[in-house]
């Protein structure tokens, strides 16, 4: 058994695995094909609204989502080779997420830098949050 660690050491420890892209980057990727997801909870995708095109899963159904041989994946799940990029609310959850989905053999994982916030500052492209985006609820 390995000894306890703090939250910081995890993160950088799991950081340390892929490479974290930052608001630009997470946009070019998807004008690219890469797929991105929200992780964030309902009520701040109410408050600060969402990111035309990504795939909203919350945090606790992802690696079902996403997993491309499971049985309740979202249909954007089509390889272990399809690139994502995870999204929370600063870029924190995200991290530790991005690194579940490494584990799951999606290699091409990452997270953006800052999260949602950052993207929102970069002045990128934002919607009212009650689009009907939310992949369907897990049975």
């Amino acid at each position: 058994m390995s000894a306890p660690v703090g939250i910081d050491e995890l993160l950088e420890r799991v950081r340390a695995g892929y490479t974290r892209v930052d608001a630009q980057e997470a946009y070019a990727a998807a004008s690219a094909g890469a797929l991105l997801v929200d992780i964030r909870y309902q009520a701040l995708r109410d408050r600060d609204g969402l990111i035309p095109g990504a795939l909203v899963v919350e945090r606790n159904e992802l690696e079902w989502r996403l997993d491309p041989t499971g049985s309740h994946r979202a249909p954007e799940a089509t390889s272990h080779d399809l690139r994502v990029v995870v999204i929370c609310n600063e870029g924190y959850a995200s991290s530790l997420a991005a690194a579940s989905l490494h584990a799951l053999g999606l290699h091409r994982a990452t997270d953006l830098t800052g999260g949602f916030q950052a993207w929102k500052s970069a002045g990128l492209p934002v919607v009212a949050g009650d689009g009907p985006t939310a992949a369907p609820p897990h049975p």
